[in-house]
């Protein structure tokens, strides 16, 4: 029984393909332009996005709580960087601070107080003048407004499946203490075919602090 566990985890994570989301590359490409050097990205899987960064000549750190994801970023994509096994809410994994922060899509699968953790916790570890991005679910995604009502824009999608959808205002009110200075609509393919709004969401952390 494990080992068929273990062969469905792997093959639903390796659905998603081996190259990087738009928005990774979208981030990679801004932390280029903005002189980045080294990576957290939390929630980093089996690494497809730390390619996008790699492949800029950063450095990347990662984050992952399944030690499968981990063992797939190792065998399958050959990634050797460092991952810190454990869940993001036990951040801080080290006491570096990043020239940039990258969160795909992990946020929103939290609640409000998770949420606003993990957005504190990342802007703590990132150091002055970084920029951080999280890319974040949109309410215009079809699946929005399905489920159980959980409160405002949150609802159950499925067992132990909470997501929380984002629109302008609730991206300024969620980002803007952590040096939101913008935000824009992409598009990210889905496996099998079509794709899911996403919002990118970029955040400054001041020279002075």
């Amino acid at each position: 029984m494990a080992e068929l566990w273990e062969t469905t985890f792997v093959e639903k994570q390796l659905m998603w393909g081996s190259e990087p989301t738009a928005s990774a590359i979208f981030a990679s490409d801004y932390f280029a332009r903005m002189g980045v050097k080294d990576v957290l990205i939390p929630g980093v899987g089996y690494g497809r996005n730390a390619k996008a960064f790699l492949d800029q000549r950063m450095s990347v750190t990662g984050i992952e709580i399944s030690a499968t994801a981990i063992a797939l970023a190792r065998s399958r994509l050959g990634l050797q960087i460092p991952i810190h096994h454990g869940p993001v809410a036990d951040m801080p994994y080290d006491s570096r601070q990043y020239d940039g922060v990258f969160c795909y899509g992990l946020i929103y699968l939290l609640g409000t107080d998770g949420r606003t953790k993990l957005a504190r916790d990342c802007y703590r570890q990132l150091a002055p003048g970084g920029y951080m991005i999280f890319t974040v679910i949109s309410k215009k995604a079809p699946m929005y407004g399905q489920g159980a009502r959980l409160g405002d824009d949150w609802y159950e999608r499925g067992p132990g499946l909470q997501m929380f959808f984002y629109d302008a205002a609730s991206v300024e009110r969620e980002f803007a203490p952590y040096g939101l200075i913008e935000f824009s609509a992409i598009d990210e393919l889905m496996p099998g075919g079509g794709s899911f709004p996403f919002i990118n969401v970029v955040c400054k952390k001041g020279d002075d602090l």
